[in-house]
């Protein structure tokens, strides 16, 4: 069967590529599109869904920004299972911050020059985010076109969701982008900040062994 993968936002799959997958499945990377001007999430949604076959059974996991996507597209073509890593199941388990983001419409008022590479502004948030210790953090951060950036935080900020009990939640414990404290994850990494999957990987693949048995 066919795991079809979402990585974070502006992140590649260097962040998942220590993960021992099952080898019983074929694992398949959807890269990130760039979205059209002012297009709705939704529409996106569909397009990123479009490279998914749903003529057979098939698993999705979304890693961050990646979670919150493919239980969109869970809605459109069902999956067998859905894994989220390092992500929510509903809006009410946005960190406070997110909320903020969300209310004061900030993410939105942003300039796109803002999340320009030169301004280094959006990787100075980013290292002191995800995880301020890891000193690799921005080889894992590779998609990074301004536009792109902008719209996916602002987004993330005014995703709406119900939660779907189905879905399998794994979270570090010291993630402070999905603090831990706002949910109720399926399996708990010790220690793990929001690159989890990269600097916890034996454990991760574990997880996945035993839930894509």
């Amino acid at each position: 069967m066919k795991i079809y993968v979402v990585s974070g936002l502006g992140a590649d799959f260097k962040v998942l590529e220590k993960i021992q997958f099952p080898k019983q499945h074929e694992v398949v990377f959807i890269d990130w599109l760039i979205p059209e001007q002012n297009e709705e999430f939704q529409h996106y949604v569909h397009r990123m869904a479009g490279k998914i076959d749903d003529s057979e059974p098939f698993y999705l996991l979304g890693y961050s920004f990646g979670g919150i996507l493919v239980q969109e597209i869970n809605k459109l073509k069902p999956a067998r299972k859905v894994v989220i890593m390092g992500s929510i199941r509903s809006d009410k388990e946005k960190s406070v911050l997110i909320k903020t983001g969300q209310v004061t419409r900030i993410p939105k008022l942003l300039p796109v020059r803002f999340f320009n590479e030169k301004t280094t502004n959006i990787y100075s948030i980013f290292r002191k985010f995800f995880d301020p210790k890891n000193p690799r953090i921005l080889q894992y951060f590779q998609v990074r076109d301004p536009y792109y950036l902008k719209w996916s935080i602002e987004k993330i900020s005014d995703w709406k969701f119900e939660e779907n009990p189905d879905v399998i939640q794994i979270l570090g414990d010291k993630d402070i982008v999905f603090p831990i404290k706002n949910c109720r994850p399926d399996y708990i990494i010790k220690g793990g900040t929001h690159l989890f999957p990269a600097t916890k990987s034996k454990e991760v693949s574990y997880i996945l062994k035993g839930v894509f048995k």
